[in-house]
């Protein structure tokens, strides 16, 4: 298509002024009858991010855009994923309409926190070409299996939960070997809070020795790792490095394993219902009698610390003291979330990750914004556009703070603390609460 110039001065008159209108409506329709090189009409696009190359999502006018909710939202793991699936409906009603459009989050799916449960859901979620971003999964072994199928599918899976280093990087540059393009995550990265416990109990404890036992899953193989790793840096001896089955009971002959090497602490980052029985089993085997026991965010909810056994504990995960943190996008406070969230389900969250939730659904839904535009009544979304925007993302103010994101979707804070276990069912949510040590690389 030639250039079209305009030669001379213009001088006031009317003639002058009519040939450039008329100039300029030409080169208006001539731009607009051309398309990109795939053949995707950019004519009314505007500013819209993306170049079509993963496929433009068409909304037709009185339909809804398609997200899901994908998290661990039946079992014992229950308590880590519905917080997380109830702030994505609470940051879909918050945010409203997009481009006049309203967000449909469907059914909410379940990741069982496992990786054939994340396989099953991701497969149904890939079904419906509609959809257009995930939340999800609560767990890094769901999203190991989940991860590939729905970013392969041109969409994006946003998780607030998972933190395993296997799903993003190490930190120095190199994808881990569950890395996903177009995967991304506003938890923080297990090797944060592997080297914060490590620093508390070498450091703040004062313990030289330490073990650590995980049960095979990506993430609490990973954190466990993570700490062994830092610990050893930190000039400890890892005493010990053993594995459980996430369903056995009788944990004596791994724990008699682990005091063998006399450890004087032992840090366990599992789940429930395994996480009850070393809590329950470790103080009578002989060698660990005063071992101190440790934890992580997988077991930091209000259920396992109301158990008696695991009165004293220390626990790390993210720090969540949000203060008045507000969301940009939607004007929603920390405090403000936490009142609307014991409106609508009559109870405080359980567990951490929460804030992570709501931040990733706004970062969803701030994405779809930017990459899709209106053309004859119908939304038109870019797939590339979404990914294009979040890659993008430097400086956002969430609920947990500062977000931004790296070349490998880490996009989360890498505050860390650790809480102090009370004990007692009563004081379950102020332990949650009862900081005794912060960490921030």
């Amino acid at each position: 298509m030639d250039r079209l110039k305009i030669l001379g001065k213009t001088t006031g008159s009317r003639r002058a002024f009519t040939i450039v209108f008329a100039l300029l409506a030409v080169f208006s329709l001539l731009a607009a009858s051309c398309g990109n090189d795939d053949g995707v009409d950019i004519g009314d696009r505007g500013t819209a991010m993306g170049d079509g190359s993963l496929g433009i999502v068409e909304v037709e006018e009185g339909d809804a855009i398609q997200i899901r909710s994908l998290e661990a939202i039946t079992g014992d793991v229950a308590f880590f994923g519905l917080p997380i699936d109830r702030s994505t409906q609470i940051a879909v009603a918050d945010y409203g309409q997009i481009h006049g459009f309203d967000v449909d989050t469907g059914t909410s799916l379940d990741d069982l926190c496992s990786n054939d449960g994340g396989q099953a859901a991701a497969q149904i979620i890939v079904a419906d070409e509609d959809v257009v971003g995930v939340i999800g999964t609560s767990c890094s072994g769901a999203a190991v299996a989940a991860a590939p199928l729905i970013t392969n599918a041109g969409m994006v899976l946003i998780s607030g939960g998972n933190t395993s280093p296997a799903l993003t990087s190490d930190l120095a540059g190199n994808a881990g070997p569950n890395y996903s393009v177009g995967y991304y995550r506003t938890a923080h990265n297990d090797l944060y809070q592997g080297a914060a416990m490590a620093k508390f109990v070498f450091s703040e404890l004062g313990i030289s020795e330490a073990a650590a036992i995980h049960d095979g899953d990506p993430y609490t193989q990973g954190l466990a790792q993570a700490f062994a790793d830092a610990f050893e840096r930190e000039g400890g001896t890892v005493t010990g490095f053993s594995a459980v089955n996430k369903d056995d009971t009788d944990m004596v002959p791994v724990l008699t394993e682990i005091a063998s090497g006399s450890p004087g602490a032992l840090f366990f980052p599992i789940f429930q219902p395994a996480g009850d029985f070393i809590a329950d089993q470790a103080p009578g085997v002989s060698g660990l009698e005063n071992t101190v026991l440790l934890a992580a965010d997988g077991l930091l909810n209000t259920n396992y610390l109301g158990l008696p056994q695991t009165a004293g504990m220390y626990f790390s995960g993210p720090d969540q003291r949000f203060g008045e943190n507000v969301n940009q996008s939607t004007g929603m406070s920390a405090v403000d979330f936490l009142g609307e969230y014991e409106t609508r389900y009559g109870e405080s969250p359980a567990a951490p990750f929460w804030a992570h939730g709501y931040d990733a659904t706004v970062l969803l839904l701030d994405a779809i914004k930017a990459a899709s535009w209106v053309e004859s009544g119908t939304l038109k979304i870019d797939r590339q556009g979404i990914r294009d925007y979040l890659n993008g993302v430097r400086g956002f103010q969430g609920l947990i703070g500062t977000i931004n994101c790296d070349n490998f979707g880490d996009c989360g804070s890498s505050k860390i603390t650790v809480v102090e276990n009370i004990g007692g069912e009563e004081n379950a949510e102020t332990s949650i609460s009862n900081v005794v040590f912060s960490y921030e690389p």
